[in-house]
């Protein structure tokens, strides 16, 4: 079975993604699907939709996995289950209106009410509603929480108040960083217990949650710091030490709530037992957690159940509610779903290989060695395709009219000239094969770096001026400014002079550079503050990776991060990614990536560099839409590696959207191939009947 890993992941340990999936978690669940020979693709649906659904249409999955928790508004996680159903791909969990419902815990208890299940008196709060006042009527202590969250968020110690005065200023404090509202709830002191359902092995025995007696805390709750930060204080007991009428009532209540709610495949309740032994609804999670120690697989242990089982008892509960149970055997041959699209494909690696040290001679820097070459092969081959090496050389077009290839991974650079980063794509273009990365339009326009700065008129960009003999007359510059060849990449032709001061040094370098590279110079105005480069991938709507700083190692007033740094950079500079950047630092990078990205029409993968001054300015640098995938070394590479993108999951987004761009033609010439059948079948030849007289 093709099982699509859906997730979030967790990438920064910000209370915002406490939700989010850790990428241990993610591998135990790949291991255990993958060991029962099932071929998993994990995919993170953080970014835009068309992304995804991009990715989803190249892997064609037989099931959806779903752990999505979505990002943000009140129906995060009813968004994907959603999607995969317009999409007609099966998937395991609730369905969407369960997962909106039970994500609102007022309107859950409302729900809950008329099945006879007793949850602490509350009242659900937002800034309008507080208006309207009827707090006093609550019984303090009360205990206020986000209505739309998970995982603790938004719950400290001090979420437990006494009095009005206390519940005011703390409402005050929620509504401000969860602006959807708060609930206010009777505060049960008490134990907490967690029950978790996974069909096929039914509702599992009552976990307890017991906290170290030496953690200082004021109020017997799981806030949010025990759940995700204090963890090492933390345990879990299955079965809980519960009296017996106690259990038999717990699970009682957990039966009631499974069936108004029609839970699926697998979910967990989250129960207060009082002093009195009292039990009090206080939670529902339609997704829960799938980590190794948390209270799902404590709850699995108990009754004999090792981690991988439960995986697999999760997906057979959604196989067989979808009529899917023949594909769990992975040795059965697969069912044709969609017979016409083609999921193991001939892909054609078009690559410039390098042959000359770079330390001496920089004519072949911005080519690819033998081992990125071979790893790139290697990552294409891990989604199951053949890949077909063609080298960029004159013999290209001969090659790829005999190669037979589906499609083109193209990292080619071209031979010489402006367009030269065009030729793979126009002979791609011409043999109608589609292929990675931007159309042979954009290739060539970002080349030309003044070409691409007059076209972004909606961002900054350092003033410039194109000089093709260096004899022109200058424009008014302010004074450094910076020299670069204009059509090259990999920072060719930039080093120490390239920083001038004044008019004489700068015609001085431009005559240099236009001699030895034979091109027009660029020359910038040279913007101080902080380098860094961003990644992009997509298409229509972007999604923009966390950006990565270039910090520079040796003291200079001002630093470039020139031709040197990128050949030694060890000795140079130190990469940290993501960056350190306030919130509003990280949008307004985000917007300028983005933008550039679109409108230089660039597509599937960029990368674009920039540099934030002290005023909190986003200048535009260059932009690069067919950036270097050197494992562990290319700046896009050790951009996914900040953002716990693994080297075979990047290159397999970068591969989904020209194999989304396949499977639309192939479906157009599918479409095409049947009207014609039609057109040249004769028509059906009227019936007579010949009676007699």
């Amino acid at each position: 079975m093709r099982i699509a890993l859906t997730h979030n992941l967790r990438v920064t340990d910000s209370e915002e993604e406490a939700e989010f999936d850790p990428p241990e978690t993610i591998a135990a669940i790949e291991r255990a699907l993958s060991s029962a020979g099932h071929r998993v693709e994990p995919i993170d649906v953080t970014g835009p939709a068309s992304l995804l659904v991009t990715r989803l249409e190249a892997f064609a999955p037989d099931m959806v996995f779903n752990l999505a928790e979505g990002h943000r508004g009140k129906t995060r996680r009813a968004f994907y289950p959603a999607l995969f159903e317009e999409l007609g791909l099966p998937s395991t969990g609730s369905d969407a209106y369960t997962l909106c419902v039970t994500l609102d815990k007022a309107l859950t208890k409302k729900q809950l009410a008329g099945w006879g299940v007793p949850t602490p008196r509350g009242r659900w709060v937002t800034r309008a509603t507080l208006r309207a006042g009827g707090l006093d009527e609550l019984p303090f202590p009360v205990i206020v929480k986000p209505n739309f969250e998970g995982s603790s968020k938004g719950i400290g110690q001090d979420s437990v108040v006494e009095d009005p005065i206390a519940l005011g200023r703390v409402l005050d404090e929620v509504l401000a960083k969860y602006p959807d509202g708060a609930l206010v709830e009777r505060y049960v002191p008490g134990m907490d217990v967690r029950v978790v359902m996974v069909q096929g092995l039914g509702v599992l025995p009552p976990v307890e949650t017991l906290v170290d007696a030496a953690y200082g805390r004021r109020h017997d709750i799981i806030d949010y710091r025990l759940a995700n930060v204090d963890t090492r204080f933390v345990r879990r007991r299955a079965p809980a030490h519960l009296a017996p009428p106690v259990a038999e009532r717990v699970r009682d209540l957990a039966d009631r709530i499974f069936a108004a709610f029609g839970l699926r495949d697998v979910a967990a309740l989250n129960f207060r037992i009082a002093p009195d032994g009292e039990v009090w609804f206080l939670s529902t999670t339609a997704i829960p957690a799938f980590d190794t120690e948390g209270a799902l697989a404590t709850a699995t242990a108990a009754v004999g159940v090792g981690y991988d089982a439960m995986v697999l008892a999760v997906l057979r509960s959604a196989a067989t509610r979808h009529g899917l149970l023949p594909l769990l055997d992975a040795s059965k041959p697969r069912p044709p779903r969609g017979a016409s699209r083609r999921t193991n494909l001939r892909v054609g690696l078009a690559f410039n290989m390098k042959r000359i040290d770079s330390n001496a001679d920089d004519r072949e820097a911005e080519y690819d060695a033998p081992e990125t070459i071979q790893a790139i092969t290697k990552a294409i081959e891990s989604h199951g395709h053949v890949v077909v090496p063609l080298e960029a050389t004159a013999e290209f077009p001969r090659a790829l009219m005999t190669s037979n290839v589906d499609v083109v991974f193209n990292i080619a650079e071209g031979m010489t000239g402006r367009s030269r980063e065009a030729q793979v794509p126009s002979l791609c273009e011409l043999r109608g094969i589609q292929y990675t990365g931007s159309d042979s339009a954009t290739l060539s326009i970002c080349l030309d770096k003044a070409l691409a700065k007059r076209l972004l008129v909606d961002v900054d960009t350092p003033a410039f001026q194109v000089l093709v003999t260096g004899r022109e007359k200058l424009r008014a510059f302010r004074y450094p400014v910076i020299v670069k060849p204009n059509q090259e990449g990999t920072s060719k032709g930039i080093g120490p002079k390239s920083v001038c001061d004044d008019e004489a040094r700068l015609r001085e370098v431009a005559r240099e550079l236009i001699e030895k590279y034979g091109q027009p110079a660029l020359v910038e105005e040279y913007i101080f503050g902080r380098e860094l480069t961003v990644g992009l991938l997509g298409e229509k709507r972007p999604r923009v990776l966390p950006p990565m700083e270039v910090v520079f190692l040796k003291q200079a007033e001002r630093p470039v991060y020139d031709y040197e740094c990128k050949q030694h950079w060890p000795e140079h500079v130190r990469y940290e990614c993501p960056a350190q950047l306030t919130k509003e630092e990280l949008r307004a990078i985000e917007r300028v990536c983005r933008t550039t990205f679109m409108t230089l029409g660039c597509r599937d993968v960029a990368r674009v560099d920039v540099r934030l001054t002290p005023e909190g300015r986003v200048f535009v640098l260059e932009v690069n839409p067919l950036p270097g995938l050197t494992p562990d070394y290319s700046d896009l590479c050790l951009i996914a590696n900040g953002a716990k993108i693994d080297y075979r999951t990047l290159l397999g987004e970068i591969l989904s959207g020209a194999i989304k761009r396949f499977n639309a033609r192939q479906r157009t010439t599918d479409r095409t191939s049947e009207r014609e059948t039609e057109a040249a079948s004769p028509a059906e030849a009227p019936t007579v009947t010949l009676g007699t007289a």
